[in-house]
C-alpha cells in the first residue's frame, strides 16, 4: 500500500472513530483494568520495587507535565479507552492515596508494572503478582457496596469493561532470562501453562460479576528496542524468534477467548488481535504513521534503559511523536493511541 494511500486509511479511520466516541454515552459505568506496564497507571508507585516510573522525564507530556507511574511520555491505552467510552481520560491507580472510592466508581487501575500471569515473573522485581490484583478488586467491591449500595454496585460490576493486558514479561523477564521455567517447560509448553492461567482469572472474574472483557495479547517482542539491541548477530533487527512466540501464543489465547464465550452464559469477550497487527505495520512503515525512529526509543541512549535508567538526567529526544518507543521497552502515548484506535471500533461496537 502506498504511503499517501495509508495515511489517507489512517485518517478516515480517525474521522470515523471521532464520529463514534462523539455519538458514545457512557453506557459502560467504568472502565476497570489488569495487567502489567502496558497498562498500569501507577500502582508501582507505592510498592517495594525497583521498577518505578514516577519520576522525570516519564509523564513529559501528560496533562501537567507531571510522572504519575504510567511507563510512558503521556497516557496508556486504558486512558484512551475511558476517553473513548465518555468516561474520565486517566484512570486512577487503586493504590494511590490520593484518589477515593468516588474516583475509582467510573474507573480503575489494579495494574502492576513487571508482572505477569506467572507468579515467578512478578517474583522477579517484587511486584503485584495477578492474584494479589483480584485482591484489590475484592476489596475494590466491597468499599463500591459501601458507597452505592449492593444492587448499584452489582450493576456497576455487570456493566464495566474490563481490560486485561500482560503476558510480555512472563518470557521475556522470566523465561528467556532464568533457567527455572525453561528446566520445567518448552516454550510451547509455557503458553499453555500461562493461558490455562488466563482462563483460571478470567473465569473467577466472571463468578465475581464480570460479564464484558477485553483481553489484549502480548506486542511483537522481537522488535522491543532492548531486545534488538541485544540481536548482535542479527544486526539489531528484531528477532524473529521472539515474534514467533508472540503469535503462537497470542492464537493460544484468542482461542481460549473463543471458547470462554462459549462455556460461560452471558459473557461478552473479545481478545484484541489488531494490536499486534496494527504495531507491526507500524514497525514495518513507520512513515505512514509520523515515525521517524522504530529501533530505537526516546530516552537516553534508546537502547536499554527504563525505569531508573530513564531518569532526569538521561539525554531524552526533543519529540517523541517521531519515535515509537519511548523507552526500551514501553511505547510512545502516540503509539499508544494508535494501537488504542486500532480496537476501539471493536470495543464500541461490542460493548456500548
Amino acid at each position: 500500500m502506498g504511503y499517501m494511500n495509508v495515511l489517507s486509511l489512517f485518517f478516515i479511520q480517525t474521522v470515523l472513530l471521532v464520529v463514534l466516541v462523539a455519538e458514545t454515552k457512557a453506557k459502560v459505568p467504568a472502565i476497570i483494568v489488569f495487567g502489567d506496564s502496558s497498562v498500569d497507571t501507577g500502582n508501582n508507585n507505592v510498592i517495594s520495587t525497583l521498577l518505578k516510573s514516577n519520576f522525570k522525564p516519564y509523564g513529559r507530556d501528560f496533562e501537567g507535565g507531571l510522572p504519575t507511574g504510567r511507563f510512558c511520555n503521556g497516557r496508556v491505552p486504558p486512558d484512551f479507552i475511558s476517553e473513548a467510552f465518555g468516561l474520565k481520560p486517566a484512570i486512577p491507580a487503586y493504590l494511590d492515596p490520593q484518589y477515593s472510592i468516588s474516583d475509582f466508581a467510573t474507573g480503575v487501575c489494579f495494574a502492576s508494572a513487571g508482572t505477569g500471569y506467572d507468579n515467578a515473573t512478578s517474583d522477579v522485581l517484587n511486584v503485584i503478582p495477578l492474584w494479589k490484583e483480584l485482591e484489590h478488586y475484592k476489596d475494590y467491591q466491597n468499599k463500591l457496596r459501601a458507597y452505592v449500595g449492593h444492587r448499584k454496585a452489582r450493576e456497576i460490576f455487570r456493566e464495566s469493561l474490563y481490560l486485561m493486558s500482560l503476558g510480555t514479561n512472563d518470557f521475556l523477564e522470566n523465561y528467556y532470562t532464568f533457567p527455572s521455567r525453561r528446566s520445567q517447560f518448552t516454550v510451547r509448553q509455557y503458553e499453555d501453562f500461562l493461558v490455562g492461567l488466563a482462563r483460571d482469572f478470567i473465569t473467577e472474574l466472571y463468578r465475581l460479576g464480570a460479564r464484558k472483557l477485553s483481553l489484549t495479547g502480548v506486542p511483537p517482542m522481537g522488535c522491543l528496542p532492548l531486545e534488538r539491541a541485544t540481536n548482535i548477530m542479527g544486526q539489531h533487527e528484531c528477532l524473529q524468534e521472539y515474534n514467533d512466540v508472540s503469535m503462537e501464543f497470542n492464537g493460544k489465547l484468542e482461542g481460549m477467548a473463543s471458547q470462554l464465550k462459549r462455556e460461560l452464559p452471558g459473557f461478552k469477550m473479545v481478545f484484541t488481535s489488531t494490536t499486534y497487527d496494527a504495531f507491526s505495520q507500524i514497525i514495518r512503515n513507520p512513515a505512514a504513521y509520523g515515525f521517524q525512529v522504530t529501533g530505537m526509543a526516546c530516552c537516553a541512549t534508546g537502547t536499554f534503559e527504563m525505569s531508573y535508567l530513564c531518569n532526569e538526567h538521561s539525554i531524552t529526544c526533543q519529540d517523541a511523536n517521531k519515535y515509537v518507543f519511548w523507552d526500551a521497552f514501553h511505547p510512545t502515548e502516540k503509539t499508544n493511541q494508535i494501537l488504542t484506535q486500532s480496537l476501539l471500533p471493536t470495543l464500541l461496537a461490542e460493548f456500548q
